[in-house]
């Protein structure tokens, strides 16, 4: 069994309860993500996390579990989204590493957030009304550049 994990999870908390999400149904066999949740009143759980490979989940969007601690179902979305951006392996670690940056500013500057599973990996939290313009510009921008691209 492989483990998908959030080792910087954007609503770590102090009372924050760690629970699993099967990725097969991604075609991901094998394979499991743990998210980061935060405990309602009500019994569901606040995804506290912005999931990497469990689709139709997002930042802020209420589940319940199964009593195997998996999540078993969506009881209220958030409105956010996820968009995911894998980057290509390149043998110039320097421009790799300047793209990352970019990237990385880019989020900043528009007020999102982001969680990176390891290098070349973001997923960025979309929330209602995001302006994502400029940042899919400099993801362009990043494509139009690359080595190999044509």
């Amino acid at each position: 069994m492989q483990y998908i994990v959030h080792e910087d999870p954007v609503g770590r908390a102090e009372s924050n309860y760690i629970a699993q999400a099967d990725l097969a149904p991604f075609d991901l066999d094998g394979q499991i993500e743990q998210l980061w949740l935060l405990p309602e009143e009500d019994g569901t759980y606040a995804v506290a996390c912005i999931p990497f490979m469990t689709y139709g989940l997002a930042l802020g969007d209420r589940v319940r579990l199964s009593p195997e601690n998996r999540v078993a179902e969506v009881a209220q979305t958030s409105g956010h989204r996820v968009l995911r951006t894998l980057l290509r392996p390149s043998a110039d670690s320097e421009r790799l590493g300047r793209s990352i940056n970019f990237i990385k500013n880019s989020i900043k500057e528009s007020g999102l957030l982001s969680e990176w599973h390891r290098e070349r990996f973001v997923a960025i939290d979309v929330f209602p009304g995001a302006d994502m313009s400029p940042l899919f510009a400099l993801l362009q921008r990043e494509v139009d550049e690359a080595p190999g691209s044509t």
